[in-house]
């Protein structure tokens, strides 16, 4: 049986299909962001097979649906869990040739685990910084300058947008898939 990326239920608040309230709190709406960026990330995967994503679509570029799910688990654990979080942990994908932060070294046959990879690092990252207040601040390693949880929040719905859009493309690119929201079946 040929694995295929499983189909996303959207969540919702307030009966509106963008899952972040318009109204709520700073915490609700940043969390409510950046929920709905990693909803469309799984989205724009939905229902397609391991080969499928880890295919490359628009040539010259090695970039695959595959890769940016593995880029993005690498992303969520630096920001989350090693810089914000301190957590002595090394990388998700830390195989031969997985370099450029899960980008490269991308394997259909090891897209079940990439995902199930990809919703451990979320949860474990929603973990880490659960009760956590957004002013509380590091020292970043890689920008040697203090920054807090709220600018961590902005900056991995930033990560997501930019790569969601790389999404769209690729995901366009294998079936005509396009929209926010999981394709029908």
């Amino acid at each position: 049986m040929t694995w295929t990326a499983p189909r996303i239920e959207r969540t919702t608040a307030d009966g509106d299909q963008l899952n972040v309230p318009s109204t709520a709190h700073e915490r609700a709406m940043l969390e409510g962001w950046l929920r709905w960026h990693r909803e469309t990330l799984l989205t724009k995967c939905a229902g397609l097979t391991a080969v499928q994503l880890a295919h490359t679509t628009a040539e010259p570029s090695g970039l695959t649906l595959l890769g940016l799910v593995r880029h993005l688990a690498e992303i969520e654990r630096w920001w989350f869990r090693r810089s914000f979080a301190g957590e002595p942990i090394g990388d998700v994908f830390t195989a031969p040739g997985d370099g450029d932060e899960g980008l490269e070294g991308v394997d259909a046959a090891h897209a079940e685990r990439d995902f199930a990879a990809y919703r451990a690092e979320v949860e474990a990252c929603e973990a880490a910084v659960a009760g956590r207040g957004l002013d509380e601040t590091f020292v970043s390693a890689t920008r040697g300058r203090t920054v807090s949880l709220r600018w961590v929040f902005l900056v991995m719905i930033q990560e997501y947008a930019r790569h969601n859009g790389h999404a769209d493309l690729l995901r366009e690119r294998t079936d005509g898939a396009t929209g926010d929201y999981p394709p029908p079946g």
